[in-house]
């Protein structure tokens, strides 16, 4: 099997709109969270989100591009300009055949939801005559940011989209990981992006009783393993990777930030939208990334958790943490607590700052965590507080969705 290394990396975030301020925010412990200004959320009973702010579109496309795209596939865009920039590639420069090695997986829960909403709105609000805009469908469906980033880089290399709900970056870029040590290609862009901050988002979480409704301080809002989280907040944005196999990155002279070491996802097959409280699926995916890399789990220093607020989800992910790793004092954190949750967005994000807490060797803390649910499992170093200096060798990154499932990621320093 080929090695494979991350040379780039992309963010678009309620943190930042670029990787630097992306990670000096998390450090810094800041929230995204505020009153939604998208639409007017003033009867709805969450009226807060983790949005991306000042982001211009017009900095990475042309208006008549933006025209054709939805929000999610616009930060996708953004977000796999700034990896490749990041990394030194300049694929108008390669061969043909060069650029038949590199290819785009691209994951996304919702895709276009807000183009979805906004024509059947206008639909519905007409004369009933079918006036629906040309690039409804290619502006609606998942898969295309996937498409708009080869084509836009001339990329002929596998080209698809992963939607497994909320693990549905992290899967992109367990698959383009497996795509490039199994020789299928050199290259590979991934990662994911999710605009669901509309009504019809918003409406629909609020009725399936997900989201937090502390509307009076949304900033502490989102509260990981805290006794009193009441849910996640939704965020939005994007995170992308550049993905190369290691002979490749290293002929080229490319700064490599971290190793790609396994992989490994798995069905927790319980519920639509819960979580076992065992923690099956959260250790089956775990407990195969280690086998994936040849490592014993008393290697990995860090857990980047999915841990979203949510009452059942937390307590069932540590429980399967607890059973994978025993008694390792292995430290914990929760992302989310600072950006809210990307959806099929989340775990490119959080690879992002797994790759750059191993390149720097600190790991920022959870935020809005006051006191601890009672029934977190004894042993667990959940960090809270101040970000920890420290090694860190290995990194691992879960992720579920609704549907049941699961995927995590396990990085490791570069040698």
């Amino acid at each position: 099997m080929k090695r494979v290394v991350i040379t780039g990396l992309g963010a678009i975030t309620p943190l930042g709109n670029n990787v630097k301020e992306f990670w000096e925010n998390s450090l810094a412990g800041k929230s995204g969270a505020g009153p939604i200004t998208r639409f007017d959320a003033s009867k709805f009973k969450t009226q807060f989100a983790c949005e991306v702010k000042g982001f211009n579109s017009e900095d990475y496309m042309e208006k008549k591009e933006i025209r054709k795209y939805d929000l999610f596939t616009q930060y996708a865009v953004a977000a796999s300009d700034q990896a490749i920039k990041d990394a030194g590639l300049d694929f108008s420069r390669m061969s043909k055949e060069e650029l038949y090695e590199a290819g785009v997986i691209w994951g996304s829960g919702n895709g276009g939801i807000g183009t979805f909403q906004e024509q059947l709105k206008e639909f519905f609000n007409g004369d009933g005559t079918p006036r629906f805009n040309p690039f409804f469908i290619p502006k609606m469906i998942s898969d295309i940011a996937a498409g708009v980033i080869s084509i836009r880089h001339q990329l002929h290399g596998p080209n698809y989209c992963t939607v497994s709900a909320c693990a549905s970056s992290n899967t992109a870029i367990i698959n383009a990981f497996d795509t490039i040590r199994m020789g299928k290609a050199d290259v590979m862009i991934a990662g994911g992006s999710e605009a669901p901050i509309t009504e019809a988002g918003v409406g629909g979480f609020n009725a399936s009783q997900a989201l937090s409704k502390r509307n009076d301080s949304p900033e502490t809002a989102s509260r990981p393993f805290d006794k009193t989280r009441d849910g996640f907040v939704v965020g939005e944005g994007a995170g992308a990777l550049v993905l190369e196999e290691l002979a490749h990155a290293q002929k080229r002279g490319a700064t490599i930030y971290a190793e790609i070491a396994g992989g490994g996802m798995a069905a927790d097959a319980y519920h639509l939208t819960g979580t076992p409280p065992d923690g099956l699926g959260a250790w089956l995916g775990i407990t195969r990334a280690l086998r994936d890399a040849g490592i014993k789990p008393e290697q990995v220093d860090y857990i980047n958790a999915h841990a979203t607020s949510t009452g059942v989800g937390d307590l069932g992910e540590l429980a399967g943490i607890k059973k994978a790793f025993g008694d390792h004092p292995i430290v914990i954190t929760a992302t989310k607590s600072m950006t809210g949750h990307l959806l099929g967005g989340a775990g490119a994000i959080e690879c992002i700052l797994c790759t750059l807490s191993i390149k720097n060797d600190i790991i920022p803390a959870t935020i809005n965590t006051k006191e601890l649910d009672e029934q977190v499992p004894e042993g667990l170093r959940i960090l809270l507080g101040d970000p920890v200096k420290t090694t860190v060798n290995y990194v691992l990154n879960n992720t579920f969705g609704f549907g049941g499932h699961t995927a995590s990621s396990l990085f490791k320093k570069f040698e």
